[in-house]
């Protein structure tokens, strides 16, 4: 049975609808034709040069990401300007889909995969439009060991933490940034919350709370929805290979 791009974007708009992105979100269908049969499918938290490489040595006729390709605005699509990637992508006859902050609220989304990983349930959302997650572990933990397993399951290079000196409960997670919803994690009874993309000003608060604060990088809190889609994409679609990237990964580094 032929599969189309079509298909791929139907079930991918089930999993995390449209409706839900946020007003500045470009998320959708990004390069393409809906029309384009597929045999194997490449499923990556961006779209860079490097997973676009991957991408044709697969043979892989799609790219699902999380980080549209297309944001912000596109004036012109020439191999030397902003809009290089979405032409080396046609030119290539890869189609590509982005869900992005919808990915991010859906249920099943980023970040319930995020507070999954870190043993913790999902009770509720964080913020007002329903991003972010707030849940407790089955057991406290001491706040360094906590942290330690943050860095494990996570693969993350190196943390950046602020101590309360309090033990691990209750828990809130936002993947990707969100240091702007330090207020909404204590307001919400939380103990700790891990995020990315923390400022100072944001440690500074999280400090006149007394609540634990970790960074734990943009691509590593978000990276553990690629092998839910990947699971997902393999369950829907049986007859189709679905790849995770292997040459996309954490770029900052720490000593």
């Amino acid at each position: 049975m032929t599969i189309k791009v079509s298909e791929i974007y139907d079930f991918l708009k089930t999993v995390s609808p449209l409706e839900l992105q946020m007003d500045f979100d470009n998320s959708g269908i990004q390069v393409g034709s809906l029309c384009q049969e597929v045999n194997k499918v490449l499923v990556a938290l961006d779209i860079t040069n490097a997973v676009i490489d991957e991408a044709i040595a697969l043979g892989a006729e799609l790219i699902v990401s999380h980080h549209p390709l297309i944001f912000g605005g596109l004036n012109n699509v020439t191999a030397e300007g902003k809009g290089a990637k979405t032409l080396r992508l046609a030119r290539a006859n890869i189609s590509a889909i982005s869900m992005h902050t919808n990915l991010d609220i859906a249920q099943g989304g980023v970040n319930d995969a995020l507070i999954e990983l870190l043993g913790a349930n999902s009770e509720q959302g964080l913020d007002t439009e329903n991003c972010g997650r707030v849940g407790e572990l089955p057991e406290p933990m001491e706040f360094m060991a906590f942290a330690e397993m943050c860095r494990d399951r996570l693969n993350v290079h190196g943390l950046r933490y602020y101590s309360a000196g309090k033990p691990v409960k209750r828990l809130a997670v936002m993947g990707g940034a969100g240091g702007g919803e330090v207020q909404a994690a204590f307001e919400k009874g939380c103990d700790t919350y891990v995020t990315a993309d923390v400022s100072y000003h944001h440690f500074l608060l999280a400090e006149e709370l007394g609540i634990n604060l970790i960074d734990a990088d943009h691509f590593c809190t978000e990276n553990p929805i690629v092998p839910v889609l990947k699971r997902r994409l393999n369950e829907r679609f049986p007859q189709i290979e679905v790849d995770v990237s292997k040459t996309h990964h954490q770029i900052v580094s720490a000593l």
